[in-house]
């Protein structure tokens, strides 16, 4: 009787799947360096910043929990509910533009919050000062924005052999809408070997769900950190 080409390689295939998911679970666990971000001397308060953050929807369970995360490590850091922006696209090849739009609207929000503003003074100023004059109702409601994002988190996961293809074209895509704006783009894309791994760096891997470490904290740290610097640096100061 003749081998059956195609089952052995598919038991092949399976045997090297298993093996790679085993080594990959061996080396994340026994790899104490895998830490996140270190401990910085200076605790920056983000209650005076505003932050977006643009997410994939695929491999949905691993994004949810960085999601958690990310906005766990912002309300920690002050970053008041209204003052964070969510916002989803399909996948990673979609981040780059995204983050560069919603930069851009931020923008145009706070840029139209100032002119209304002063619309409303030189008005105030026009008008005539006698107690009988009817005072001017502002149209614009109260909670529109008034500044532009200090720092946008860019979320999603690739998977090598599925879709680590684009992985350098998104590098480089948020890297560029960085510098071009002049925004902290802060890089939440785990580029993981496998499901398992994209799992435990979104801290609900092993049996139990809640092995590793959950890189949404260092996103959400870093953001804080990065908005607070940059603002500062645009009015010359250094911490």
């Amino acid at each position: 009787m003749a081998p059956d080409k195609d089952g052995e390689l598919a038991v092949t295939k399976f045997s090297f799947a298993s093996d790679l998911a085993s080594k990959v679970t061996g080396i994340m666990s026994e790899d104490h360096t895998v830490k996140g971000l270190s401990p910085f001397g200076t605790q920056y308060d983000g209650s005076n910043l505003r932050i977006a953050i643009v997410h994939t929807r695929w491999n949905k369970v691993v994004i949810d929990a960085l999601l958690v995360a990310t906005l766990r490590k912002l309300r920690e850091a002050g970053v008041k509910e209204g003052n964070i922006v969510i916002q989803s696209v399909p996948g990673s090849f979609e981040l780059p533009l995204a983050c560069a739009r919603v930069i851009s609207a931020s923008q145009i929000q706070a840029y139209s919050t100032a002119t209304d503003l002063l619309s409303g003074a030189n008005s105030l100023l026009s008008l005539d000062s006698r107690p009988n004059t009817p005072a001017i109702a502002s149209s614009k409601p109260a909670n529109i924005p008034s500044r532009p994002f200090d720092a946008v988190i860019a979320i999603g996961v690739l998977l090598k052999g599925s879709t680590m293809h684009i992985s350098e074209a998104v590098s480089t895509g948020l890297m560029r809408v960085q510098l071009d704006s002049g925004v902290p783009i802060i890089f939440g894309v785990l580029t993981a070997l496998a499901d398992v791994q994209a799992l435990i760096r979104g801290g609900i891997g092993g049996p139990d769900g809640k092995q590793g470490h959950n890189h949404g904290e260092d996103w959400g740290a870093a953001a804080v950190e990065m908005g607070s610097q940059a603002r500062g640096w645009a009015q010359g100061k250094f911490a």
